[in-house]
């Protein structure tokens, strides 16, 4: 109960966070609360906040994924590539599930198994799969079909509400995010991997499979990291093997932190990753406006620096309060 009081003060916190945000780029740029400009930072939302539901399980374990951007330019590599041999969509699809839930047992077991840290395990994933991109598309730009743009309006940038800006992207996170909620908190898996994630050593001791838990978590990780590569090609049409994706892990990681998940491991609310990937949408839109795109990287590097601070703030705040109480 008292993690549960924990997790919505957060969510609340950050809802509030999210609110002064959207008001102060209104302010310094009126064309950022445009339709257009707000559909394009819910279009965002929704594309990072696929990979960041699929990072947050890792996290809220205790671990982290750094091969998120290369998986997520192998499958856009891929899909095309499959196509283009002869193999069906709902074969390709397929294939990449199969692949990615191939990448999150690897991931799982060579940290469960072989107790090595999972930043060098993922690291070596980045450079691995982005290798795996570029050889499979042979150093060329993969293009979409044109048979494959009514799958791009439905699930990308069809308009599901009507008379509002909403792409049906976002609408399809925020039923991923619906869930992964349930998921995490009504069903006895989803407690024992927050459980897992609080006290690896404590959850042991009471019986829960840990081993199993944490591989899960990877495998969940990696099958939204190939979705989202899906739906990233959907929405650029190509990819280029050695430069699709390119550090979408921060991003993916960013909405994550922002939205109140702790690198410590056990604390975060699928909410918070939902308002915490809105977040990074807009700081992407703002400074897009105000500053030049070739700024995003330098604010999304101090806003994850920025969350994670407030991140032990709050912890340490809550801390004091329990003792005072």
């Amino acid at each position: 109960m008292k993690q549960l009081l924990h997790n919505h003060s957060k969510t609340l916190l950050i809802l509030a966070l999210l609110g002064v945000l959207t008001l102060v780029c209104g302010a310094l740029e009126p064309r950022f609360l445009s339709p257009d400009s707000l559909g394009m930072v819910l279009k965002y939302a929704g594309l990072f906040g696929v990979i960041a539901l699929g990072v947050s399980f890792v996290i809220l374990t205790g671990g982290i994924d750094l091969s998120i951007g290369s998986w997520v330019g192998l499958s856009a590599v891929l899909y095309p590539v499959l196509l283009k041999n002869g193999l069906g969509m709902g074969a390709a699809a397929a294939a990449i599930a199969g692949l990615s839930v191939g990448a999150g047992l690897l991931h799982g077991l060579l940290v469960t198994r072989l107790n090595l840290q999972p930043f060098l395990v993922t690291l070596c994933g980045l450079f691995i799969y982005r290798g795996l991109a570029r050889v499979l598309g042979g150093g060329r730009e993969q293009i979409l079909g044109a048979d494959q743009e009514w799958l791009r309006d439905a699930l990308v940038l069809g308009r599901p509400v009507a008379g509002w800006p909403v792409p049906s992207v976002f609408v399809l996170m925020v039923g991923l995010a619906a869930g992964a909620a349930v998921f995490l908190n009504l069903t006895v898996t989803g407690r024992r991997l927050l459980a897992t994630g609080r006290n690896e050593q404590a959850a042991r001791y009471c019986g829960i499979d840990t081993v199993r838990l944490r591989v899960l978590a990877y495998v969940l990780c990696s099958l939204l990291a190939g979705l989202g590569g899906v739906l990233f090609l959907l929405d650029a049409r190509s990819a280029l093997g050695s430069s699709f994706g390119n550090s979408y892990e921060l991003w993916a990681i960013a909405g994550a932190v922002l939205g109140g998940c702790s690198l410590r491991g056990g604390q975060g609310a699928v909410a918070g990753v939902v308002l915490g990937s809105v977040m990074v949408a807009e700081v992407r839109q703002a400074v897009f406006f105000v500053a030049g795109d070739e700024w995003k990287e330098f604010v999304i590097g101090v806003f994850i620096l920025a969350g994670v601070m407030a991140d032990e703030a709050f912890a340490r705040w809550m801390a004091a309060r329990r003792v005072r109480a």
